[in-house]
């Protein structure tokens, strides 16, 4: 059954929590484009994670799902939706939770961490950090430049440029093309993250980030997210990577479950 959270800058965020809220917290967060709805794969996770004793939330994104959002939604505004998440997860304001980022999830939920976030540790899937700090922001800047001018379906497809070509030609054919085209006012916050993250990547890395970080990639995957998961763990002492089961950018719930469930028993 949905429940509702607000942000301290006004926003709803409708979210799932699974379990009796005693368990340690767990709060996923999607990648572009995924919403509660139409992610039946982190909902499974999500499920299997809490029958093994976790607390776990999955909240749509600011714009997405039920999380009704107008107006710009930017990285700072996505970044208190996950701290109200954290705080419905953990029970309280002064609550901490494992941050579980799916795809550009995962640079926002690196943001979150460096930003001060009550974060007791991160998962991060198939973080698509591999480019050059110079091209992520010249992909980003176009794709927030196509949005202001209210190209929504030029904004997409230059968001999609770099996806195997066949992920734009099937999202085209699909008759959900006009939803994914709305979507992308949804995923300023994605660009935006990603641009920060491959900046601070080739500067320094993440010094700020002092819990356990856990850099992940699927068994059958794209050769940028092995690359991507080392500069990860490059940029955060005492990161870790591993492969957990999955295919084509996407986990295996059962093995993701128990590989968070291990993650956040070692916490302690």
């Amino acid at each position: 059954m949905t429940e509702f959270t607000r942000t301290s800058t006004g926003d709803t965020v409708a979210f799932d929590r699974y379990a009796d809220g005693s368990g340690p917290a767990v709060v996923f967060i999607a990648g572009a484009g995924p919403f509660r709805a139409g992610d039946a794969v982190t909902t499974e996770t999500a499920r299997l994670a809490a029958a093994d004793g976790l607390t776990t939330l999955v909240f749509d994104r600011l714009g997405r799902g039920e999380s009704v959002a107008d107006g710009v939604v930017d990285l700072d505004r996505e970044l208190e939706a996950v701290r109200a998440a954290i705080a419905a997860a953990s029970g309280s304001e002064e609550g901490r939770a494992v941050l579980v980022g799916h795809s550009s999830g995962c640079s926002i939920a690196l943001a979150a961490a460096v930003r001060g976030l009550p974060v007791s540790g991160l998962v991060l899937w198939e973080a698509p950090l591999s480019e050059t700090a110079a091209d992520t922001a010249e992909w980003s800047d176009g794709f927030e430049e196509l949005l202001d001018a209210g190209e929504d379906e030029r904004a997409k497809e230059h968001y999609m440029r770099d996806m195997p070509p066949e992920f734009l030609a099937g999202a085209k054919a699909s008759p959900a093309w006009p939803a994914i085209v709305a979507n992308a006012r949804t995923e300023r916050a994605d660009g935006q993250s990603m641009k920060w993250a491959n900046a601070a990547l080739e500067n320094g890395g993440f010094p700020e980030i002092d819990v356990p970080v856990l850099a992940v990639y699927g068994t059958e995957t794209f050769p940028q997210m092995p690359i991507a998961a080392a500069r990860i763990v490059g940029a955060i002492p005492g990161a870790r990577e591993k492969t957990v089961a999955g295919a084509m950018h996407s986990w295996q719930p059962a093995a993701m479950a128990a590989e968070l469930v291990e993650f956040v028993r070692a916490l302690g």
